[in-house]
């Protein structure tokens, strides 16, 4: 079987000569120049991204799983997502991360791929690239932290970092608690333990099929991911060897799973920007419907913050995604193929529940619906999604006069300004923070209350933007209204005051203003430029599309392929 690696490692001439020299100066010896499968480790650690900065540790128990079933591990670096630090937020450089990925596959001697990656954008970033090119592929998250341990109970990463913000800012919380509870939050290596992005996303590619069995749940500090890190070296030289790649293993029923996983688990409505990047760049054809027919209405298996009461520590013990895909069997498709070279329902055969508190079957669910909807209406002609798990039921039906912020700094200016003109019953609008407006797309979907309602105990309101909102994050909220405010769709025309009805359940978002008063504040409408945007960010703003599209760059969708670059006649007869 001629590998892509052949045409570097076994070359006669200069060019060989060139490529085994430079590369023994590490101390490879001659041996792993005979045609062995090269395997690059795609690693996204950084110590500016907390949640990967262990991956340099996993990084090496790949290596060993590699080299024991013969092949030759290499490891290089990638740009890394920091959720946590980056500024004005990573899902500005997701795409970049992924050309990152896609070019360093092709440009270098790999005939197999381990993604190391576990922050919310590494994970979709480094698959998209993968995509692109197409060569055996396998991913390998960071896990998530243990639980955090506050007073003498659970608490939750991102989740209770918001009710927490809110007691402190209603003065319910002291300044020592909220500061004593950050260490307490965070006390081991490893992503957010609630079902956030990240943890839904390891999930999600579980359900895809990119991951071993059961490796989405380990918590990041358990010798067993450590485990799964050698069990996937050692599998990926294999998949090498059955040329088992991506693009046999993401078909229309992988995306199908992984929509109606995302629903069963609680998942972020994040998954839904993510999951139309990678099918674009492998060539399946999904459309935001598809999440609002397959997902919408599955019921919620999985006890978890920020929708229940456990963390990820207690998915595991209680069986982890095998079990949730068996409890799925009936309405999920098993018989796909996975990075095992086996189905998901030979995968998952015989795995256990260890906890119905925690996970629940589709008979007797934790919730009865769960799904991420898809809203359509005269203010988001091309979508918007709600998680209405997350919200207060009593919203999912609710008509409210319009407070509208143009951006985020007239957010942070007003929110708390006493002579607000606003109640429990007003509709939170802030425009400018889609993909193009911000730029990137920022996770601030879930505005916080004005102080004076959470004074009063106002815990949630509705709120609508073309913005994201962190999986973590609950509450009746919103997101990705296309087209977005500053491309000129509906939502940069609401005005305060307009009434606003939303009717999840009938899939309905509605602005109550006349046809001709919009077409009235079209005409007088002006778009903001970003004249001053240079390099990648302007590369983004002229090729990001939109939500309802999964913010992939126009010039990125589809595959570039493995491109090898094969040396000149006049190298190789040197």
């Amino acid at each position: 079987m001629r590998l892509r690696s052949h045409d570097w490692f076994l070359q006669s001439g200069q060019a060989g000569f060139k490529a085994r020299s430079r590369m023994k100066n590490q101390g490879s010896p001659q041996q792993m120049f005979d045609g062995r499968p090269v395997i690059g480790i795609c690693n996204t650690w950084s110590e500016l991204t907390p949640c990967n900065a262990h991956l340099r540790i996993l990084a090496e128990h790949v290596k060993r799983g590699v080299l024991e079933a013969g092949g030759f591990p290499l490891e290089f670096p990638v740009m890394s997502l920091g959720e946590t630090l980056m500024r004005p937020t990573t899902m500005l450089y997701r795409n970049l991360v992924s050309m990152d990925v896609e070019e360093s596959i092709r440009a270098n001697p790999l005939d197999g791929v381990v993604l190391l990656v576990g922050c919310d954008k590494t994970t979709p970033a480094a698959i998209m690239g993968a995509c692109s090119v197409d060569i055996p592929t396998i991913v390998v998250t960071s896990g998530p932290m243990l639980n955090g341990k506050f007073q003498g109970r659970d608490i939750g990463a991102g989740t209770d970092k918001w009710r927490f913000t809110d007691d402190w800012r209603s003065g319910s919380m002291s300044t020592a608690d909220y500061i004593e509870s950050e260490t307490c939050m965070s006390r081991s290596d490893g992503h957010c333990m609630t079902m956030g992005t990240a943890s839904s996303m390891a999930c999600v590619v579980e359900a895809l099929g990119l991951m071993l069995p059961g490796g989405g749940a380990i918590p990041a500090p358990d010798a067993r991911r450590r485990r799964l890190c050698h069990y996937s070296g050692n599998r990926i030289v294999k998949m090498v060897a059955e040329d088992l790649k991506p693009s046999t293993i993401l078909s229309r029923a992988a995306f199908e799973n992984a929509i109606i996983v995302n629903a069963a688990i609680g998942g972020s409505t994040n998954v839904v920007l993510h999951l139309l990047a990678i099918a674009g760049r492998i060539g399946v054809e999904l459309q935001l419907e598809d999440f609002d027919r397959l997902g919408a209405d599955m019921p919620l298996l999985v006890n978890l913050k920020p929708a229940g009461e456990y963390l990820m520590e207690e998915f595991y013990y209680a069986g982890g995604l095998p079990v949730v895909l068996q409890n799925l069997k009936s309405v999920i498709d098993l018989d796909a193929i996975t990075v095992t070279g086996a189905s998901h329902a030979a995968n998952t055969e015989g795995a256990v529940c260890y906890d119905d508190e925690v996970i629940t079957t589709i008979d007797k669910p934790f919730q009865e619906r769960a799904g991420i909807a898809v809203l359509r209406g005269n203010l988001c002609p091309d979508g918007a999604v709600i998680k209405p798990s997350a919200a207060t039921p009593s919203l999912l039906r609710h008509r409210g006069r319009a407070i509208v912020f143009n951006s985020l700094d007239d957010f942070h200016q007003r929110i708390d300004d006493p002579a607000l003109d606003v109640d429990e019953n007003s509709v939170l609008v802030l425009q400018n923070v889609g993909p193009k407006g911000f730029p990137g797309m920022p996770e601030v979907g879930n505005m916080s209350l004005p102080r004076k309602l959470l004074e009063k105990g106002v815990r949630d309101m509705l709120r609508i933007s073309d913005g994201r909102m962190s999986g973590t994050a609950y509450g009746a909220v919103v997101l990705h209204v296309a087209p977005e405010s500053a491309v000129g769709g509906p939502l940069a025309l609401v005005r305060e005051g307009d009434m606003i009805e939303l009717d999840a359940p009938a899939r309905r978002l509605h602005l109550d203003v006349p046809p001709e008063e919009m077409e009235r504040r079209r005409r007088e409408w002006e778009a903001s430029t970003l004249d001053d945007a240079r390099g990648y960010t302007r590369i983004f703003l002229d090729h990001a599309q939109g939500a309802d599209r999964g913010v992939d760059l126009d010039i990125l969708v589809g595959a570039s392929g493995p491109g090898l670059e094969y040396a000149t006649d006049a190298q190789v007869k040197s």
